[in-house]
């Protein structure tokens, strides 16, 4: 059975959602730290996320990946780009890091297909 990364965000962020609702300051903390990380400065929001992305993969983190894969989709990142990250991945975490960078590759591919498909009535 093949993973879906829509799939896995969704699952994720419902046990999110549980955690708000049950530790609020500590989910306020970590959303201001998110933010604050990943405002547009020296480094803009892309490279900020593509390092993020970069983290998820070699963490080996379906859930990071997909989230940070959607929000580089979102900023406009190129395939180019995101192939260029994870061949940096992939030199310093070797092989284990190759599988995952493969799925990068297939959250991209589901995400960008999701975002580019017609919304109907």
């Amino acid at each position: 059975m093949s993973k879906s990364f829509v799939g896995i965000t969704r699952d994720v962020a419902q046990g999110m959602e549980a955690l708000r609702r049950e530790i609020p300051e500590t989910m306020q903390g970590f959303n201001a730290m998110a933010k604050s990380a990943l405002q547009g400065g020296a480094i803009d929001a892309l490279h900020k996320e593509l390092i993020a992305l970069a983290i998820g993969v070699a963490s080996r983190c379906d859930a990071c990946i997909g989230f940070h894969v959607k929000a580089l989709i979102r900023l406009g990142v190129s395939r180019q780009q995101l192939m260029e990250t994870l061949g940096i991945c992939t030199y310093m975490g070797g092989g284990p890091t190759l599988m995952y960078a493969a799925e990068a590759v297939r959250a991209y591919d589901e995400f960008s297909a999701r975002s580019a498909a017609p919304t109907g009535a």
